[in-house]
């Protein structure tokens, strides 16, 4: 993370003509907001003096509102590069404080922040990387989203097949403009489908990475007259969009996960951090995969994480370790989607992770490569829907205490809310299937 004061802050939009600043900030949902004020406010912003009501972060309304403050975090001041030069528009990612200037309990990013102290204090720092895929549809006559793909590419195809190749690579040159440090961009498996991979760096500022990246993608997808979806699977015949989480975990400055002379030249910790993972796998489902079409995507396939297990080839699995390994070793969890809120998602699988270093859980065996032999106790499904999902996430006490009460329960309360609904619709598949007949 760079080091930028609240002075440099106010520097900086002097230096580039800063005229408007977006405050932004992360509701429970993982749905980036912001507030916009004038350069002339920018100082009592960073002095934590703009007010607004928690209804905004949470959801939901009623007497259940509370008086809150953005907090900016100055090393996240950043100027858009798409916006024009001449009255800058810039952003700051901020916190979320009570009226006493203690940090909110609906504040997701304090979630992260608190499981990162918690675990800083038994020697860890957490490392991430993230793939993360999307699709690219046409707008219609009236400028809105369809489910026409811009092309018809598969996996790794070049122009001109590959029709989102520029669009691509304006997201990748403004995201670096923008700090990040990308590793690759190709398109993916599905017609209109794309994924760009960002390096791994400390767990909240990927976090604050994985946030920004959503909303400059849309943004630069928009720039290109096309609509980018980051749903998980919007196209029934074709392989949904995941977003992979490379995890590593060290101490002393050295990867923990990493043993030359252990099984498959991982620590006993590693073993412990998986076993940890997917002793909690169902109920972390309800955060890394929170909406009724996740779980569209997390089907039995060759290539669809949906067993909670783990293995070092089988995609079938929910954690894969790549063939790295010394100071690149990676655990590599497959099963969130890019629709949750990163803050909540990372918090809960490291908190879940250490559960296991700490009760020195020892992971099942693991998965062979399809076709090569059947384990001899098969593995856990992740959940098969949303429903099932909280189910488990209600049985959690673990995954509850680390989302705190007031997430936990607001959290639980919509996504019920939402399943309810779905349940509740009568869908165009079983008018297909069952009116004629029955």
């Amino acid at each position: 993370m760079r080091t930028f004061t609240a002075q440099d802050v106010l520097e900086k939009a002097q230096e580039y003509n800063v005229k408007f600043i977006r405050l932004q900030f992360t509701d429970i949902y993982g749905v980036f907001k912001n507030i916009a004020i004038t350069v002339e406010e920018l100082e009592r912003a960073l002095e934590g003096c703009i007010p607004f009501d928690s209804s905004v972060i949470e959801g939901l309304r009623g007497n259940k509102e509370s008086d809150i403050y953005l907090i900016p975090d100055p090393t996240t001041f950043q100027i858009f590069p798409w916006r024009p030069r001449e009255g800058a528009v810039a952003r700051l990612i901020c916190d979320v404080h009570s009226p006493d200037n203690r940090p909110f309990a609906g504040c997701s990013r304090w979630v992260l922040k608190k499981a990162l102290k918690e675990a800083g204090e038994l020697g860890y720092r957490l490392q991430v990387g993230a793939e993360i895929e999307f699709f690219l549809f046409n707008l219609d006559e009236r400028g809105k989203p369809t489910t026409v793909t811009h092309d018809r590419a598969g996996y790794c195809d070049l122009t001109p097949v590959d029709l989102g190749e520029n669009a691509r690579r304006d997201m990748v040159l403004t995201l670096e403009e923008m700090g990040f440090d990308i590793a690759s961009s190709h398109h993916e498996i599905a017609p209109g489908q794309h994924e760009i991979s960002i390096k791994a760096d400390d767990a909240l500022t990927m976090a604050d990475k994985i946030a920004t990246f959503k909303f400059v993608v849309r943004t630069i997808a928009q720039r290109h007259g096309l609509h980018a979806s980051f749903m998980p699977k919007p196209l029934p015949q074709h392989a949904g969009s995941g977003m992979n989480l490379h995890l590593s975990l060290w101490k002393d400055d050295k990867n923990a996960f990493y043993q030359q002379d252990g099984r498959l030249s991982l620590s006993p910790l590693a073993f412990a951090f998986i076993a940890g993972v997917i002793h909690h796998a169902r109920a972390i489902s309800a955060i890394t995969n929170p909406l009724v079409n996740s779980y569209k995507r997390l089907v039995p396939s060759d290539v669809a994480p949906f067993l909670a297990a783990w293995s070092e080839e089988n995609r079938s699995t929910s954690i894969r370790v790549p063939a790295h390994r010394e100071e690149n070793t990676v655990l590599a969890l497959r099963s969130p989607d890019p629709t949750c809120n990163p803050y909540l998602a990372i918090a809960v699988v490291l908190k879940c992770g250490l559960d296991g270093v700490d009760k020195g859980m020892v992971p099942p065996d693991k998965l062979a490569e399809r076709g090569n032999g059947q384990p001899k106790v098969m593995p856990a499904r992740l959940p098969s829907n949303l429903g099932q999902a909280l189910d488990a996430l209600e049985k959690d006490d673990l995954v509850a205490g680390v989302l705190g009460r007031r997430i936990y329960n607001n959290y639980l309360e919509a996504k019920r809310q939402e399943w309810d609904k779905f349940q509740s619709e009568i869908h165009p598949w079983e008018l297909e299937q069952y009116l004629t007949y029955y």
